[in-house]
């Protein structure tokens, strides 16, 4: 089949799934019983809080994106600079509004789902469990659906006008939208929620020892408002740009190493994009028969149910993609089914590693540890965190050689898009987990029974453990994503001079590149870190003083200041996320037009290399510290408010940060800088020719 049909399937495939995200939310989430009166004032006011958050930083974000439009459409005007102008810069705004689109409506249905979800945990288990997926599960289907609709769409649209090279170039602009609005997204969410988070924990549980989203704590709206939009919006955008970032880099390689007409046992360029479409339309389509094998008896297990989720989505993704691989693409053969059969594997394998080490011994072994204080919890938990990072790193290298030593540089991108295939279930699963921890705030904040607050507690503990698969999906995608957007820069570089980019190690510009990208994550991590402690200070030093200012507070009498906590973490967030995101798109254009293309492609590797690992150890570890404080709030060690779970308490507002907002920022890190060294590869070639010889290089 080659791209005109298979386009048009993956469109279908798109508007399918947008359907069944519609369908969802209104059947199994809207019109389930929102409880008592006060259950709804509580949520619409996470709900208020969580969308008034969102719209300012959408409101910050355009004065980005219009920027970002202009320099892209002006590039038009030198005709030495192709592949620019107001087609790519349509492209730009096509994809980063699709971006913010997805958080707008993923995170409503969220913060709808939440009450309805505590209020069914009043009857049963299951009844919980039955809409704080299908809440979550909105969100996924309309990641995964707007992704492949819009790209397809944009794809088609100037493919059927300029023809599918252009087209191909210029649909690289549409993953830099939703690259650029994805780590805005993420760095915004997640310094909001982790600022909200720390500060209600260090003065609720460790300073005056009150429960977890107890209502007399003023912080507690401002944590539940960041639960979504962090792990909701921040999750659903940074998913969304690696699954379409994924199927942009296949089709510039593909563009690059195929032939315009099979020839010699090699497919055709429009058979291989084919391909790439048909495969993300299965995924689609796998992802939505595995929706209905969520579940379990009442009491039991859901990590399991929705391990068996994630699980059916694969098996049933790969059954479908090697059918149709042997039925409708002949030219293609079994070699590049298992190209991305190879990055589906690779993908589970890190998703799994990440729920061993947060879970299991591992935070048994870090609860052990905060017996003899904070210190040695911390010490613990790194440890923990920097060697869950070997076999995941490993598991890369060998689908990266797999799937080169299968189909060259084209199967790299295959394994990426086999890994993204069922972003649709790994959204859903992700975007559960605030879900059910909101609706356990919710039955703190609205004083229902002790069984309420145990079955909540017990879908907000598999909620955990799935955030850290779904991290380890997206940090192990960036891995294969970034690599592969950086092989579409080297080809980009080779047709624009007319020859092949090489990088030596030994040659000095690209050692430089090396040396300068191996530290930008520890950069970009340091300020996001630095971010978050500093909007926690401020949330930290106003609960203090409300409950040293309001009479009545700590005995319940008097209702705390919310709005005030929300106001400082919303423009904490605000004001800190513009430095990291600005950097992922300066340092590339900088480096390129000064340094040259050279060392512009060792920035790309040496950031790769660091930034992986890096962002896995502290996803990992932040994960583990959160759970090793959750095990002990189940009854063990002393349980709640003992010393030793103080220690936990600290342990994991240290882990708050790198799990939730510098860890899964530098994914989004690497690819951004990627498609921006890819896009403007053109004008950064032609201002280096100007720039480099008046600083002599």
């Amino acid at each position: 089949m080659d791209a005109p049909r298979t386009t048009l399937i993956a469109i279908a495939a798109g508007a399918l799934s947008l359907l069944v995200a519609a369908l969802v939310a209104w059947v199994r989430v809207l019109r389930k019983d929102p409880g008592s009166a006060e259950m709804v004032r509580i949520s619409d006011a996470v709900h208020e809080g969580a969308m008034a958050f969102l719209r300012r930083e959408y409101s910050t974000l355009l004065v980005f994106i219009a920027i970002l439009v202009v320099v892209l459409a002006v590039g038009i005007s030198d005709p030495q600079i192709q592949g620019l102008g107001w087609k790519t810069a349509i492209a730009y705004l096509v994809g980063a509004v699709s971006s913010m689109i997805c958080g707008f409506f993923g995170m409503k249905i969220a913060t709808r789902a939440n009450t309805r979800t505590a209020e069914a945990a009043r009857h049963s288990f299951n009844a919980a469990l039955s809409v704080a997926f299908p809440g979550g599960a909105v969100m996924g289907f309309t990641v995964a659906g707007l992704g492949l609709l819009a790209l397809s769409l944009v794809f088609y649209f100037f493919s059927s006008l300029f023809g599918m090279t252009e087209a191909i170039t210029i649909v690289a602009g549409f993953s830099m939208g939703a690259s650029s609005i994805a780590l805005f997204a993420r760095v915004g969410g997640g310094i909001y929620t982790k600022a909200a988070d720390v500060g209600a924990d260090l003065v609720g549980k460790v300073e005056v020892g009150i429960p977890e989203d107890d209502p007399r704590n003023p912080a507690t709206i401002a944590d539940n408002v960041g639960d979504n939009v962090g792990d909701v919006a921040g999750m659903g955008a940074d998913l969304f740009e690696s699954y379409v970032g994924s199927v942009v880099s296949s089709l510039v390689i593909a563009l690059a190493v195929f032939p315009k007409v099979a020839a010699a046992g090699l497919p055709s360029v429009s058979e291989a994009i084919g391909y790439v479409m048909a495969l993300v339309a299965i995924g689609i389509g796998a992802s939505l028969l595995a929706m209905f094998t969520v579940r379990t008896r009442e009491g039991g297990n859901p990590q399991i149910a929705l391990r068996m989720g994630t699980m059916s989505a694969a098996v049933l993704f790969a059954a479908g993609a090697l059918i149709v691989t042997l039925l409708a693409f002949p030219n293609m053969g079994v070699r590049y089914f298992l190209a991305a059969f190879l990055g589906l594997v690779a993908g589970m394998i890190v998703g799994f590693v990440a729920e061993y080490y947060t879970s299991g011994r591992s935070i048994r072994a870090i609860a052990e540890s905060s017996r003899t204080g904070a210190a040695t919890n911390i010490i613990s938990g790194f440890a923990i965190g920097l060697r869950s990072a070997v076999l995941p790193m490993i598991v890369i290298a060998i689908a990266i050689l797999g799937s080169h030593a299968l189909v060259g540089i084209f199967g790299i991108a295959l394994a990426a898009v086999g890994m993204l295939a069922i972003t649709a279930m790994t959204v859903s699963v992700d975007a559960y987990g605030p879900i059910a921890d909101n609706a356990g705030g919710i039955a703190e904040m609205a004083h229902l029974g002790p069984e309420v607050r145990q079955r909540t507690d017990a879908l907000d503990a598999a909620g955990n453990t799935t955030a850290a698969i779904a991290k380890g999906f997206a940090i192990a995608s960036a891995a294969l994503t970034a690599l592969a957007l950086f092989t579409a820069y080297m080809q980009a570089v080779g047709q624009a001079r007319g020859s092949a980019l090489t990088l030596d190690v030994v040659n000095p510009r690209v050692l430089v590149g090396l040396l300068i990208g191996g530290v930008v994550p520890f950069l970009f991590a340091a300020d996001t870190t630095r971010a978050v402690g500093d909007a926690a200070f401020r949330v930290v030093e106003e609960v203090r003083r409300q409950f040293r200012e309001i009479p009545g507070l700590m005995e319940g009498e008097a209702q705390p200041e919310y709005a005030r906590c929300v106001d400082i973490t919303t423009r904490g967030a605000l004001k800190q996320m513009v430095l990291p995101g600005t950097l992922a798109v300066l340092i590339p254009l900088v480096v390129g037009i000064v340094l040259g293309p050279q060392t512009l492609g060792g920035l790309l590797i040496g950031s790769l290399i660091t930034g992986v690992p890096m962002a896995l150890m502290l996803a990992n570890a932040g994960g583990a510290w959160d759970n090793a404080k959750k095990f002990i709030e189940a009854g063990n060690l002393g349980g709640k408010g003992s010393e030793t779970h103080k220690a936990a308490v600290v342990g994991d507002t240290v882990g708050d940060p790198f799990k939730d907002t510098s860890g899964p920022s530098i994914n989004i890190l690497l690819k951004l800088m990627a498609i921006v060294s890819l896009v403007f590869t053109p004008l950064i070639l032609r201002l280096h020719e100007l720039v480099g010889p008046l600083l002599g290089l």
